[in-house]
């Protein structure tokens, strides 16, 4: 479903992200990992656009969107909840969840009723404005916000942070059931091991802009083996 070569993204003349290659095939759940300031947001940002890159291609279901603009990308199926939530606090939660029907254009049938089934908190605030909400209650609504317009792909970059871990659990339970149900494609970025234990099929182990490990299978279940990625 995607795939990134030669991935290389600098800020003015220091570089962020130096050749990252990385699939993510359909159906999967791929987590990206690795300590703060390993790139790893940057990378989340440069898949969905927000960043032009200095090297490397993009492909997305087959067709190179390295010059594809973001909000292109999220027609083509794209969903992106960045670090941080980055609701529009002033706005409602059902106006919120308005602006997510600009994913995906393949798709003309707004699923509220399927992201109030996931997260009924929504429903229950819908007249609520955003920036009076918990900040688990945010990150749902993030989530929600991007699963109106039936992506393909989600990008969701640190749905842990700032998160007591009973929401966070919820979260990644509720992540892992979409996954199933809807069949929808997770490309994650985290730092919380629990998470990423509990839901990646595999995982990218990134440090200073590189990645530098892949693991699988049992090599999740080696809490050692991805601490040594996430200590200081």
């Amino acid at each position: 479903m995607l795939t990134c070569e030669s991935l290389t993204v600098a800020y003015d003349t220091t570089p962020i992200l130096r050749n990252v290659d990385l699939t993510v095939e359909d159906g999967e759940i791929v987590g990206i990992m690795g300590k703060n300031g390993a790139g790893k947001t940057t990378l989340m940002k440069a898949l969905i656009g927000l960043l032009d890159l200095r090297e490397g291609t993009i492909t997305y279901e087959g067709t190179d969107v390295t010059g594809v603009a973001s909000n292109e990308r999220a027609r083509l199926g794209i969903g992106y909840i960045p670090q941080g939530r980055d609701v529009f606090p002033d706005l409602t939660v059902e106006q919120n969840l308005l602006i997510g029907e600009s994913i995906n254009a393949d798709d003309d049938d707004p699923s509220y009723d399927l992201v109030y089934e996931y997260f009924p908190i929504l429903k229950e605030r819908a007249s609520q404005t955003a920036g009076t909400l918990s900040g688990g209650q945010q990150q749902m609504l993030a989530i929600g916000r991007a699963l109106v317009g039936n992506p393909d792909l989600l990008l969701l970059d640190e749905p842990s942070e700032g998160i007591q871990p009973s929401i966070v659990d919820r979260i990644s339970e509720d992540m892992r059931t979409i996954n199933r149900e809807l069949g929808t494609t997770i490309l994650f970025v985290e730092q919380n091991l629990g998470v990423i234990r509990g839901m990646a099929n595999r995982c990218y182990a990134m440090k200073r802009g590189e990645i530098v490990d892949e693991l699988t299978g049992s090599m999740l279940d080696n809490e050692n083996q991805i601490a040594n990625y996430l200590a200081v």
